[in-house]
């Protein structure tokens, strides 16, 4: 029963993704606005029903990633060592998926300046990026928070991780851009690091006297 269970359960993921892989090389080769949704199903081999049993909503197919992301950001404040606090074991987070090589920071190959200009030629998925930033500060505030056994309404829980949240927009914008005019990914990782350093230091500074830093 377990086995069966489990065959479906990558069935599943195995499909999702294909509806993603197919999605996002369709949005770039011809922009996210001129592919719908009946395309993307003939594509991938599938029906509309299972496209949409998948994706809410077509912008999300290009940013299937932002589930994987949300779920090691969580584990990283409720796996942090003893006597790391949250903002600490952000950045050190941050380090770890570069050094892992996890897919959500691998903006240094042609691919990844792709996706960013198919993403920046869309009003829709500006939107949609807008929307998941706001969303992943709403769910670091309430995890941080709770890391700390403070009220998930904590204005410093929110500060805070407001303030982690744009040094990452940062640390990405400034990233690809300078692989896009230099072409040289360890340059870019060190920005992308450098960046998540520096932002950590004002974050701590910001909540400074609470368990968050």
């Amino acid at each position: 029963m377990q086995d069966s269970t489990d065959r479906r359960t990558q069935k599943r993921f195995a499909t999702r993704q294909k509806i993603s892989d197919t999605a996002t090389l369709l949005f770039m080769d011809r922009g996210f606005d001129e592919v719908t949704v009946d395309q993307i199903a003939e594509a991938a081999g599938v029906s509309r029903m299972t496209v949409f049993n998948h994706f809410s909503r077509k912008e999300d197919m290009i940013f299937d990633l932002d589930d994987v992301g949300r779920h090691d950001v969580l584990a990283a404040l409720e796996n942090r060592a003893a006597g790391v606090a949250p903002l600490e074991a952000l950045r050190l987070f941050a380090h770890r998926a570069v050094e892992e090589g996890r897919p959500y920071v691998l903006f240094c190959d042609a691919g990844s300046d792709r996706f960013v200009k198919t993403v920046q030629a869309s009003d829709v998925l500006m939107a949609r990026a807008r929307a998941i930033r706001d969303e992943l500060t709403d769910l670091l505030a309430g995890a941080m928070a709770k890391a700390v056994r403070r009220p998930l309404t904590d204005p410093a829980a929110r500060l805070a991780a407001s303030l982690v949240v744009a040094t990452w927009t940062v640390a990405f914008v400034e990233a690809h851009s300078i692989f896009h005019q230099a072409q040289e990914a360890k340059k870019a990782y060190k920005i992308f690091l450098a960046i998540i350093d520096q932002g950590s230091i004002g974050a701590k500074a910001a909540v400074q006297g609470t368990r968050y830093a």
